[in-house]
C-alpha cells in the first residue's frame, strides 16, 4: 500500500487530506510542522511527500530539500495558495514533482498522487536501467524520466543485443544518433567502428564511392584504391542518417549489399564479403515517400526491422527542467561560468513547442550561457529567440533580422502592459526586465501606452 506524509500546520487542513488519501485506500501519516515533516520524510518510509509550501519556521522549500536530499526517488508535491506560484515553480526546479493549488477539489488531488506514484515508479525502472547504462551501456548522455524515453530504454536494452537491423524515425533533433550510438554501444559490436553516414551531405555522384569504395582509375580523380564506408565497419556498425535522402537508383545497390553481406567498389567485378549491423534513420514519413516513388517498398520492409519512433521534446514536456538543467551544467563547465536560469525563463521553456527539439534546446542554451549577463538568463533572452522561430514563412518571413526581433519586443512588451493595465512597473517584472530597460525599449519602438501605475 502506498504510503503518503502530510506536511502541514493547520490541522484542519491536515486532517482533512488524510481522510481523502486513506479513502482512496492510502496509508498516511501526518507532520505538523516543518520540522518533523523534514525529519520523516528523510526517512524513505513514505513514496509522497505532500507538504504546504507556507509554514512557521521551516517551509515546504526546507522540508522538499531534506527529503530530496536523503531521498531522492520520494515524490513531493507542495500546496500553494494564491500569489506562491512563483514559489511553486522554485520548487518543481528543485525536485517537486509537481503544486496543487489551494483550494483544491479531492479528485485534482488524488490525480496528483497518482500521477507522483506512477512516475516513482517509472523513475525506478528508469534508475535501474541508468545504472546498468553508466555501467555497462554508456547511456549517461540519454535525459529524462518520461514515459516515452523510458520505453525507448528499455526496448535499447533489448534490442541492442541482438543483430537486428534497426529504423529510427523522429522529428530533427529529436536525438535518433544518440540512440544508434547508445545500440551500438550495448551490442555485441561495441569493441568494433561506428561509421556514421550522413545520407543527405554526400552528392549522389559520390555515394557509392564513399559507401562501396573505388578501384584505382575506377573514374578521374581515383588515383588509388580505396575502400569504402561498409568496409571500415565491417564487424562494426554502419548508421544511415537521413536514409530517405539516397537517389532511388542507388538504392536497389544498397538492397542489395545489405540482403548478401556483400559489396563490390566501383571499377571492380569481386565481391568483398562485409559483416555490418545496418542503423538506418529519417526525419520523413517513409509511407509517404513510397507512394511518392522516392523509396523502394523492398528496402523499407527490409529497414523495417525493429523501429523506434522518437517523440518530439513538445510531447514529452516533462522533460524539459531535466535537460536544461543538463545543458546548463554542460556548458557553464565547458565555458568556465555558473549562468543560472530565471523562473520565468524556464517559464517560457516550458511554454514553448520547439520545432527544433532537443538540439534547438541545446543551442538555445548554450548561446544564453555565452552571453548571460551577471549570470543570469532571463525569460526575454530567450522569448526572442522563440518569437523569431516562430514568425510566419520559417526564420525570416522576408524580413531583416532587426525587424523580426523588434516585432517581437513590440509584441512582448504591449501584451505585458495590457495583461497589467497598463502599469510599465508591473510590466517590467512580467518580461523579467528593468523599469529602465522597459521605457527605453518602448521609447526606440515608438510603443505608446496609457499608464496607470508608477515607475
Amino acid at each position: 500500500m502506498p504510503k503518503i506524509l502530510i506536511v502541514d500546520d493547520q490541522r484542519n487542513m491536515r486532517t482533512t487530506l488524510a481522510m481523502m488519501l486513506r479513502g482512496a485506500g492510502y496509508e498516511v501519516d501526518e507532520a505538523p510542522d516543518g520540522e518533523q515533516g523534514s525529519e520523516r520524510g528523510a526517512t524513505g518510509a513514505f513514496d509522497v511527500v505532500l507538504t504546504d509550501l507556507r509554514m512557521g519556521s521551516k517551509d515546504g522549500i526546507e522540508v522538499l530539500r531534506a527529503v530530496k536530499e536523503a531521498q531522492p526517488m520520494t515524490e513531493v508535491i507542495v500546496m500553494t495558495a494564491y500569489g506562491t506560484i512563483e514559489s511553486a515553480v522554485d520548487a518543481m526546479r528543485l525536485g517537486a514533482f509537481d503544486y496543487i493549488q489551494k483550494p483544491f477539489t479531492e479528485q485534482e488531488l488524488l490525480v496528483k498522487v497518482q500521477k507522483a506514484l506512477d512516475n516513482r515508479r517509472l523513475a525506478g525502472e528508469v534508475a535501474f536501467l541508468a545504472t546498468e547504462f553508466k555501467d555497462r551501456y554508456k547511456f549517461e548522455n540519454i535525459v529524462g524520466r518520461s514515459r516515452s524515453v523510458r520505453e525507448v530504454l528499455g526496448r535499447i536494452v533489448r534490442i541492442a543485443p541482438t543483430d537486428a537491423i534497426v529504423l529510427i524515425t523522429g522529428e530533427s533533433g529529436t536525438g535518433k544518433e544518440l540512440v544508434a550510438k547508445a545500440i551500438h554501444a550495448n551490442s555485441k559490436r561495441a569493441d568494433r567502428s561506428f561509421v556514421p553516414v550522413n545520407c543527405a551531405a554526400v552528392t549522389e555522384t559520390l555515394l557509392e564511392s564513399e559507401l562501396f569504395g573505388h578501384a584505382k582509375g575506377a573514374f578521374t580523380g581515383a588515383m588509388s584504391a580505396r575502400r569504402g564506408m561498409f568496409e571500415e565497419a565491417d564487424g562494426g556498425t554502419i548508421f544511415f542518417d537521413e536514409i530517405a535522402e539516397t537517389p532511388i537508383s542507388f538504392q536497389a545497390k544498397l538492397l542489395r549489399a545489405i540482403q548478401e553481406n556483400e559489396i563490390r567498389r566501383v571499377g571492380e567485378s569481386k565481391a568483398v564479403t562485409v559483416n555490418v549491423r545496418i542503423i538506418a534513420a529519417t526525419n520523413q514519413d517513409l509511407l509517404t515517400a513510397i507512394n511518392e516513388k522516392r523509396f523502394r517498398q523492398d528496402l523499407y520492409y527490409r529497414l523495417n526491422v525493429a523501429r523506434f519512433q522518437l517523440p518530439a521534446l513538445r510531447d514529452r514536456r516533462e522533460d524539459i527542467v531535466d535537460l536544461t538543467n543538463f545543458f546548463l551544467d554542460k556548458y557553464n563547465r565547458k565555458m568556465g561560468v555558473h549562468a543560472k536560469l530565471h523562473d520565468r525563463a524556464m517559464e517560457a521553456l516550458m511554454h514553448y513547442d520547439f520545432p527544433g527539439n532537443i538540439r534547438e534546446l541545446e543551442h538555445m542554451l548554450e548561446q544564453a550561457v555565452a552571453l548571460a549577463q551577471n549570470s543570469m538568463i532571463h525569460a526575454d533572452d530567450l522569448i526572442t529567440r522563440q518569437a523569431t522561430l516562430a514568425q510566419p514563412g520559417g526564420v525570416t518571413g522576408g524580413r531583416s533580422l532587426s525587424e523580426i526581433v523588434d516585432a517581437a519586443e513590440r509584441g512582448a512588451i504591449e501584451v505585458a502592459l495590457r495583461e497589467s493595465d497598463g502599469s510599465r512597473e508591473r510590466a517590467a517584472e512580467a518580461l523579467a526586465i528593468s523599469p529602465t530597460t522597459l521605457w527605453r525599449k518602448m521609447t526606440r519602438l515608438g510603443i505608446v501606452f496609457e499608464t496607470r501605475g508608477s515607475m
